[in-house]
This record gives structure tokens, C-alpha cells and sequence, in this order.
């Protein structure tokens, strides 16, 4: 991983971790040390999302295999990074060893990270 995508991790994993803190001292004052500390081992629902389309359901049911679902994206157009149902950032999808894939993120979305 590149030191931009690291960095780019590392203010995604902090955002989220800041958001989840504030929501719990809303929620607690007080024993808040110990409950950051529990949340940081909280699970995300973390999605790559390489495109989108939209088909009547009539459509939907004449898939079979081989059947090829067209999306709104072109090859070379970054992904979208998704946790918890919120985009959070873009990326290039990567070849990683053992061809297996990888997000490098080259786009942190403003309206998640908050700028205080």
C-alpha cells in the first residue's frame, strides 16, 4: 500500500472511530475512556462498490449464467468505499499477490470527514 492510500486509511479509520466516540459521549458522559477503547474493536460493514444499475424485476428474472448485468461505471473510473451505508471514500481497484484485489483510496468524501 502507498503512503497516500496508508494516510488515507488512517483518516477514514479515525473519522469513523471520532464518530462513534461523539455518539457515544452523547449517549454516556462520564466512563467514556474505557467505552472508545471497547469501540475501537467494533466491526464495520465495510463495501467496494464497482457500479450500480437498475432493471425491472421481469429482467431480473431472465438472468442465467453467463448473463452480463451492465453498470453505470467504466473501466478505469474509481470505486466507491462504503461503511456502514455511507460513502467514505474512492479508490483504484489494485492487483494485490495471490491475484487478489485491493482499494488504493485516492479520495477522502468531505462530507464524512468533519473539519474541526
Amino acid at each position: 500500500m502507498t503512503d497516500e492510500a496508508q494516510t488515507a486509511a488512517g483518516t477514514v479509520a479515525e473519522a469513523v472511530a471520532e464518530e462513534a466516540a461523539a455518539e457515544q459521549a452523547e449517549a454516556k458522559p462520564g466512563d467514556s475512556g474505557k467505552t472508545i477503547d471497547a469501540m475501537l474493536n467494533v466491526g464495520l460493514n465495510v463495501q467496494i462498490v464497482l457500479g450500480r444499475t437498475r432493471m425491472p424485476i421481469a429482467q431480473l428474472l431472465k438472468l442465467s449464467r453467463g448473463s452480463i448485468i451492465e453498470l453505470d461505471k467504466s473501466i478505469g473510473q474509481p470505486v466507491e468505499v462504503v461503511i456502514n451505508d455511507r460513502l467514505v471514500a474512492r479508490g483504484d481497484l489494485v492487483k494485490l499477490p495471490d491475484d487478489r484485489l485491493g482499494v488504493s483510496l485516492i479520495e477522502i468524501v468531505k462530507d464524512y470527514v468533519s473539519e474541526e
